[in-house]
C-alpha cells in the first residue's frame, strides 16, 4: 500500500493523508483547511491532489478546522463514502463546519462588494448547505472498539486527550497474507490538563504518522499555568486597569481557560471584574462539552459533585449576539475578553484587536500556536504596527504569550505517547503537522530515544509501505 501526504507536510495546518490499498480502496485520514500565509499553500484549499470521487472512506481524528475544514468541499466535489469519527467529534463538527461555511460565504460576499460589476464573482469554498449535506455522511463510533472498514481492513479510535472527542487511529490491514499495522497520532494532547482525560498511548505499529507541532519545546505544568494566568490578570487588569484580551480557539482552549478561571473563582482568588466569552461558536461548543461527561477526567467529575457547571460562574458572561459583542467595546474599566479565533484570522477577535490594540493599558495574551502569516504570529513576532479592517494600527498594547496552554503535547509528552512502540519493529515514523525546523529537532530527539528511522515527508510525497 501507499501513503500520500496530502497536507500538514512540513507545515502545521491542513492535515490530510491518503492510504491507497493494494486491493484498490482509498482511505483519507483527515481533510483539513490550510490556515496561514505561506505562498506555497496559496491554492491548497481550492485544489485536490487526489480525486474526491475515488475516495472510499474518510477517518477523522478530531473536529478542529485544520483537520476537518475541507470536508464539505470534499462532499461537494463528489465524495460519497462514510466519514468515521467519535460521537463527540460528530457533534462538534455539526457546529464547526456550519460556522466555517458561514465565514466562507461572508468573506466571498465582502470580496464581491469590492469588485467591479464586470469582474468575475468570488465563490465561497463551500456553503452552509454544503456543510449540512456533509453531516449526513458522518458515522459516530466509540473509543477502543475495532471497526471493520473493508474486508481485511479494520481500525479503532483511542482517546488522544487533545480536545473533546479527539482520537488517534490504529489500523490493521491484511495484504498478501500479512497484517500491516499503521498508526496516525492525530494531535497528541497533554497529560494532567483540565477537563479531559489524558491521552491513551498509541499501540505498537509498523508505521506511524506522528504530529510534531511542539517537537522542540517543553511546556509548563497546569498549576504553573494557573499561577501565571492569575499573575497576568493582576498585572494588566488590577494594577494597570486595562483589558486582557485572550484570542482562543472556540473548541478546547476556550473551555480550558474558563475551567481554570472557575477554579480560581471557587478558591476566591479571581478578581471581581467582568469576564466575557465573546464567540457564538465557543458558546455552542461549551454546551456540547457539557453533553459529553464521558470524556471528562476524574478531577472534573469530582468538581461536578459540588459545582454542576464548571464552565460557568458569577461574573462570567457568554455573549452570543452582535449587539452584546459591540457593547463590550464600550465597557469602561478592566475586563477579561476571551474571543475567537485563536490565530486571529477571523471572528470577533479582530474587532477587539481593531478597538484595543493602540491602548498601552491593554494586553493580548496569545495562548497557543499561530501559523506563519496569521495575525497572531505577526503580533507574537513583535510587529510595531498592523493592518486590520483596512486601517493601519499602532501596536501599543502589550503582547504576551503562554504556549504552555497549548492542547498539543511538548517534545517529552509526545515521546511518552509513543512508549508502547517496539523500537526494533517500528519500521518508520513520518513526522507531520509541524514546521520543518521544529520537526528536525524532534526527529533528532526521537533518534536519540532509540527510534531508528524518522523521516519528514514533503507535500504530495508518496511512500510505499
Amino acid at each position: 500500500m501507499d501513503i500520500k501526504f496530502c497536507g500538514a507536510a512540513q507545515t502545521v495546518t491542513g492535515s490530510c493523508f491518503l492510504l491507497k490499498l493494494t486491493s484498490g480502496q482509498q482511505i483519507l485520514i483527515d481533510c483539513g483547511l490550510y490556515q496561514g500565509g505561506d505562498h506555497n499553500f496559496k491554492n491548497f484549499n481550492e485544489e485536490w491532489n487526489f480525486d474526491p470521487k475515488q475516495i472510499d472512506a474518510l477517518i477523522l481524528t478530531h473536529a478542529h478546522i485544520d483537520h476537518s475544514g475541507r470536508i464539505p468541499k470534499l462532499v461537494k466535489d463528489g465524495f460519497k463514502g462514510n466519514i468515521y469519527c467519535t460521537n463527540a467529534t460528530r457533534n462538534l463538527c455539526r457546529i464547526m463546519l456550519a460556522d466555517s461555511a458561514y465565514i466562507q460565504e461572508r468573506e466571498a460576499e465582502q470580496e464581491n462588494r469590492k469588485r467591479h460589476p464586470e469582474q468575475e464573482k468570488v465563490q465561497p469554498l463551500y456553503t452552509v448547505k454544503d456543510a449540512e449535506k456533509a453531516m449526513l455522511q458522518f458515522v459516530g463510533l466509540g473509543y477502543e472498539r475495532w471497526f471493520e472498514l473493508f474486508e481485511d481492513c479494520s481500525f479503532r479510535f483511542q482517546d488522544a486527550g487533545h480536545i473533546l472527542g479527539s482520537a488517534s487511529v490504529a489500523m490493521q490491514i491484511k495484504e498478501n497474507g500479512k497484517i500491516k499495522k499503521i498508526g496516525f497520532t492525530g494531535d497528541i494532547g497533554r497529560p494532567d490538563r483540565p477537563l479531559l482525560k489524558d491521552s491513551v498511548p498509541i499501540p505498537a505499529v509498523d508505521y506511524l504518522v506522528c504530529e510534531s507541532t511542539y517537537g522542540d519545546k517543553l511546556h509548563y505544568t497546569t498549576r504553573e499555568d494557573q499561577k501565571e494566568l492569575l499573575s497576568i490578570i493582576q498585572k494588566v487588569c488590577i494594577k494597570g486597569q486595562g483589558k486582557l484580551i485572550i484570542p482562543a480557539f472556540s473548541i478546547g482552549r476556550t473551555q480550558e481557560i474558563v475551567y481554570l478561571l472557575n477554579e480560581l473563582e471557587m478558591k476566591d482568588q479571581l478578581p471581581k471584574i467582568p469576564i466575557y466569552v465573546d464567540s457564538p461558536l465557543a458558546i455552542n461548543a461549551t454546551n456540547i462539552y457539557l453533553m459529553h461527561p464521558e470524556c471528562f477526567d476524574q478531577e472534573t467529575h469530582d468538581i461536578l459533585e459540588v459545582d454542576p457547571n464548571p464552565l460557568g460562574f458569577k461574573g462570567l458572561k457568554y455573549t452570543r449576539n452582535v449587539e452584546e459583542s459591540k457593547a463590550i467595546n464600550n465597557h469602561k474599566g478592566p475586563a477579561i475578553i476571551i474571543s475567537a479565533s485563536g490565530m486571529m484570522t477571523a471572528g470577533r477577535i479582530r474587532h477587539h484587536v481593531y478597538n484595543k490594540i493602540e491602548d498601552p493599558k491593554n494586553a493580548f495574551l496569545i495562548v497557543g500556536f499561530c501559523a506563519p502569516g496569521t495575525l497572531g504570529r505577526i503580533l507574537s513576532d513583535g510587529a510595531k504596527e498592523i493592518k486590520i479592517m483596512g486601517e493601519t494600527k499602532k501596536v501599543n498594547a502589550q503582547i504576551l504569550q503562554m504556549n504552555s496552554f497549548s492542547a498539543h503535547g511538548d517534545q517529552k509528552e509526545m515521546i511518552d505517547f509513543l512508549k508502547l512502540q517496539d523500537k526494533s519493529a517500528l519500521k518508520e515514523i513520518f513526522l507531520v503537522h509541524g514546521e520543518i525546523e521544529r520537526q528536525e529537532v524532534f526527529a533528532r530527539a526521537l533518534r536519540k530515544d532509540g527510534f531508528q528511522k524518522v523521516s519528514i515527508p514533503s507535500l504530495n510525497e508518496n511512500v510505499r509501505v
